[in-house]
């Protein structure tokens, strides 16, 4: 049987990467596949370190060589989510500019997703990198997995590869590209995974640090909330809001039962009072937060909350405009 030629697109977000990208073009182009590269499309955060230059150099090179450059470092959520807007391929690639990610990896992700994924995700099984890094990972890829429901080793491996349907659904910043197959996975995409081989880094430093932790903490909490409650917002502040009217009338109610049956009991000099009038105030505050979320979600046109497979005999509507 002939396997189909696939079109890919290599998105590669670097920052302070001058010694590296060229050697990882140099690598791509040698790497064997049984698909064509359309595109090595390289996403510069803003460098400061000659990186820009040495692109600029290997565009006018390479054809297939094409870049993006930021005005100034804005993270690499943002370096992918202007990769993935501008990538033309049937198929995505992400990889990381450092050379730790193994270009001999792509042919093997295109092959797993012949199985029907929309989305494959590399995973470092022999992750060459200090334990400062590898521990933090360990925990925050536990974490992420139980409490997303998605069932992978390696979140946080750039090493992926994805439909370009799956892609032009995702809309990236902060620091959620951590958390990649959770948003796909919540659109109804099917995620796989696989082993990959990972490589020591040789020239320059790693990006990582201790900050990166709590931002991506903040950012989980908003992705929870986002994959869930995204457009039913009184679902979410309702049920806190019912909670705590729930506690504070029940309290009151016993309140008044004690002065019921004791006439000289005094209800406004109990702390039991002032919890539960805060808690049924907290109550209507929360009802209305998620009321007025409900009233903004609904004034959002164009945003669609589904994901469409497949459509026949129907011509797919112009991509909105961001």
């Amino acid at each position: 049987m002939t396997q189909t030629i696939r079109d890919i697109s290599i998105v590669v977000p670097v920052y302070n990467e001058h010694e590296n990208v060229s050697l990882l073009v140099e690598e791509i182009n040698q790497c064997s596949s049984a698909h064509r590269i359309l595109e090595i499309l390289f996403i510069d955060d803003g460098s400061r370190d000659g990186t820009r230059e040495v692109i600029e150099g290997l565009c006018a090179e390479h054809s297939i060589v094409k870049a993006i450059f930021f005005r100034r470092n804005f993270g690499k959520s943002a370096a992918l989510d202007a990769g993935f807007r501008h990538a033309r391929g049937q198929f995505v690639v992400t990889m990381d500019g450092d050379l730790q990610d193994d270009p001999n990896e792509v042919a093997r992700l295109i092959a797993k997703m012949d199985e029907g994924y929309d989305m494959v995700s590399g995973w470092k099984v022999d992750r060459q990198d200090p334990i400062g890094k590898t521990a933090p990972s360990r925990l925050f890829n536990f974490v992420t997995r139980s409490m997303s429901g998605v069932q992978l080793h390696d979140f946080n491996c750039g090493l992926k590869a994805y439909r370009a349907e799956a892609v032009r659904e995702l809309h990236l910043y902060g620091e959620l590209h951590r958390f990649i197959p959770v948003l796909v996975d919540s659109r109804g995409f099917v995620i796989g995974e696989i082993g990959v081989n990972h490589r020591p880094r040789l020239h320059g430093r790693s990006k990582y640090g201790a900050g990166r932790m709590i931002r991506g903490l903040l950012d989980f909490i908003t992705i929870t909330f986002l994959s869930r409650y995204n457009r039913r917002p009184l679902h979410f502040f309702g049920t806190f809001g019912f909670l705590a009217l729930t506690i504070g009338l029940g309290i009151d109610l016993a309140l008044i039962i004690n002065k019921l049956i004791d006439p000289s009991f005094y209800l406004t000099n109990k702390p039991q009072f002032f919890l539960a009038n805060f808690g049924i105030v907290i109550g209507f505050q929360l009802f209305a937060v998620g009321l007025f979320g409900e009233m903004l979600v609904n004034m959002r046109p164009g945003d669609s909350h589904y994901s469409v497979a497949k459509r026949v005999k129907i011509e797919s509507p112009a991509r909105r405009e961001e």
